[in-house]
């Protein structure tokens, strides 16, 4: 019976042995984790933008940070931006009533919101970044335990090959295009991953921009406490003035 019409991943699968298997089932697991990771951070950056884009129209419509801080008092944060004003808020009022207690609370009021806006931006940071070094890794590894698989498929189809004595074009093509599938499995997995983590990488990147340059501006109005629409005003006429 011919047995080229039943070439393919199904005949594969049946002809490999436990470590071409194994092969298979890590590549399987890269890809599940691989794309649990793009589905979850997508969900999670758009969300994010969202809450991100109501709570800072919210913030520059505030007619002071008095506002903005009754505001939060009641909302919990759910983005970057409205978690860095809380905590920026509520080191201020820390230590204007309690005052350097602890060493990590020395220093003068702008001191110690310095270091409080900067570990809020530090652990954002981190949380942007969590499961980036998997879909890194992913698209890194995946091309090579692929490549893996294609090659110890290729061996063992030479090594049968061999045993039999027929070394014909037909019979040596179908087992060893078998043996490529594992390449192409292996690229499969690693595009989306590489492809996702410069796209989530990007995206934080922009994120983490904005965030720091909304963090200036909140440790201006704090540190000067000037309200919200008042500072801004002073900004819009300030060119007009110097002409």
């Amino acid at each position: 019976m011919d047995h080229t019409p039943a070439l393919g991943l199904a005949d594969f699968l049946a002809q490999t042995d436990t470590v071409g298997r194994a092969a298979i089932f890590i590549l399987l697991a890269m890809s599940v984790a691989s794309w649990y990771l793009i589905v979850t951070k997508v969900i999670q950056i758009q969300g994010s933008k969202a809450r991100s884009r109501r709570f800072l129209d919210l913030f520059w419509d505030a007619p002071s940070l008095q506002a903005v801080g009754t505001h939060l008092a009641t909302h919990t944060p759910k983005d970057p931006f409205s978690g860095l004003a809380a905590q920026a808020i509520s080191a201020v009022r820390h230590h204007e009533r309690h005052g350097a207690d602890r060493l990590n609370e020395s220093g003068t009021t702008a001191e110690f919101l310095t270091r409080a806006m900067r570990q809020v931006i530090d652990e954002e940071t981190a949380r942007l970044e969590n499961g980036l070094t998997i879909l890194a890794s992913v698209g890194s590894t995946a091309p090579f335990v692929g490549l893996f698989g294609t090659v110890w498929g290729v061996y063992h189809a030479l090594l049968a090959i061999g045993m039999t004595g027929q070394g014909t074009l037909d019979k040596v093509a179908g087992p060893v295009g078998e043996a490529l599938i594992m390449t192409a499995f292996g690229l499969a997995v690693a595009i989306p991953a590489v492809l996702a983590y410069n796209g989530i990488t990007r995206s934080n990147r922009i994120v983490l921009s904005k965030l720091d340059s909304f963090a200036h501006d909140l440790y201006a109005f704090l540190t000067t406490g000037s309200h919200v629409n008042d500072l801004a005003a002073t900004q819009a006429a300030a060119p007009s003035g110097e002409a």
